[in-house]
């Protein structure tokens, strides 16, 4: 009977070894952070500012409660650098490359797990296309390294600018915001300096368009109307949020943290503050300098985030999408959402609605913690907001300076940053292999209505 029972146990769905891979690769991650052979000058950084910066590398966060510039040795950076590339492009990928060097063969299980963290629907080619996946990230993270060293090398030098060049490219591809200039200054020292914000605009918008788009342009050579509606619809949203955020931003701050900028650093920086908050989390400009009417319109950029199977958070893109054409739809009438000649499923308005009202819930509930936490601490709630949707995004901007929060809610960020990450993936593929394999229930029971509004 024992035995009949390890026979049928059910194997471990794909999205929780996902979770588990992140939650692992955190742990290992502070682990190592911890080490003195880490830190600079030998001195450990800490169990707790270990845990946090793998955290927020692994989940491509960019918050931050050390100075990784000048706490950390060459050697940290190097393991925060791998953090960084394990959570922007995925373990899986990692596992894979290494495998395919080794001559091994990826089992039906690891092409499981790949097929959910890409996003895809077969199993058909799965190990080639993680490793296309993977060569071209490699290739834009070098291309973008090479640019901003055109700049960077000028100003550190060629030992110090070529690696700074390297991490920042990484790091803006990955959407994970952490920097190495020290000072805790992120971008604001290259304000004027129009190559380098331009070069890191690019890399996270690629980085944030997600894999599967970029290889469809790539093969229809950016023909709009060949692309599937999936794509069509991550690049129509990816251009209305960057051009009406860039709107905003210099409506609303051009004579508040822009004011001190001429008039073309002013244009620059403000589509670099609408690009960034697409969950990237380099900073520009001071954030703490916004108006409060700027913070808040960004937590609703820094919740929508990236798109589907990319390296950047949010709820994405698409379920933003989804959630307007479901309004649209009730709004005009219809019960079929219908969008570039094709029509999307209810069961995909349905887990957005799910996905976008869980991710509010944890907003919410994280930014009733934290102010209760920071209680007497002078922080205004629209800041707490703003840091809460910044972790639980994976932005990475903060307004309140992080490392002056409370023990409590530093240690609340941590799991908001890993729900963030982790959390509405593993939702959407939950939901979506249960209403697969038709396990909901049978039973029909009589309608009836409810008055509503």
């Amino acid at each position: 009977m024992q035995k009949h029972s390890v026979l049928t146990r059910r194997p471990i769905r794909p999205e929780r070894i996902l979770a588990l891979g992140f939650l692992t690769a955190i742990v290992i991650g502070g682990l190592l952070l911890t080490l003195p052979v880490c830190g600079a000058g030998g001195r450990s950084i800490g169990l707790k500012q270990g845990l946090f910066t793998a955290t927020s590398a692994v989940c491509v966060t960019g918050l931050t409660i050390i100075d990784a510039g000048t706490q950390l040795s060459l050697l940290g950076q190097a393991v925060l650098l791998v953090l960084i590339q394990i959570g922007g492009l995925g373990f899986m990928s990692f596992a894979t490359v290494i495998m395919a060097a080794l001559g091994k063969r990826v089992s039906l299980r690891g092409r499981l797990i790949l097929r959910e963290a890409m996003n895809q629907t077969g199993l058909r080619g799965m190990v080639r296309l993680s490793l296309n996946f993977f060569l071209i990230a490699m290739i834009i993270e070098t291309a973008g390294a090479l640019i901003l060293m055109t700049r960077l090398v000028p100003l550190y030098g060629k030992g110090k600018g070529i690696w700074y060049s390297f991490f920042t490219s990484v790091s803006a591809f990955c959407n994970a915001g952490f920097d190495i200039f020290g000072g805790w200054k992120s971008l604001t020292l290259f304000q004027l300096e129009p190559v380098i914000l331009l070069t890191l605009c690019g890399l996270i918008v690629l980085g944030g368009l997600g894999f599967s788009v970029i290889l469809e342009c790539l093969h229809h050579r950016f023909h709009f109307k060949r692309l599937s509606v999936h794509a069509r619809l991550v690049l129509l949203s990816t251009a209305v949020l960057l051009l009406s955020g860039t709107a905003w931003m210099l409506a609303l701050d051009w004579n508040h943290s822009l004011a001190d900028l001429p008039v073309g650093a002013k244009v620059t920086n403000g589509f670099f503050q609408s690009v960034t908050l697409r969950t990237a989390g380099f900073a520009s400009v001071d954030q703490a300098a916004l108006t409060d009417v700027s913070k808040l319109i960004s937590c609703l950029w820094m919740f929508i985030g990236a798109s589907s199977a990319s390296t950047g958070g949010g709820i994405k893109t698409t379920t933003a999408m989804m959630l307007v054409l479901l309004v649209w739809n009730v709004i005009r009438g219809r019960e079929r959402i219908n969008v570039f000649g094709r029509e999307i499923s209810q069961d995909t308005a349905k887990r957005s609605m799910a996905i976008a009202f869980i991710g509010m819930a944890m907003v919410f509930l994280s930014t009733c913690l934290v102010g209760f936490f920071e209680q007497g601490g002078g922080k205004s709630m629209i800041d707490i907001l703003f840091e809460t949707t910044s972790a639980f995004s994976t932005t990475g901007l903060s307004s309140l300076n992080t490392p002056t929060l409370r023990p409590a809610s530093q240690w609340l960020l941590m799991p908001l940053m890993y729900l963030g990450r982790v959390g509405p993936l593993t939702l959407a593929l939950a939901l979506a292999s249960r209403s697969e394999s038709g396990t909901g229930t049978r039973v029909r029971y009589p309608e009836e209505k409810i008055m509503i509004g």
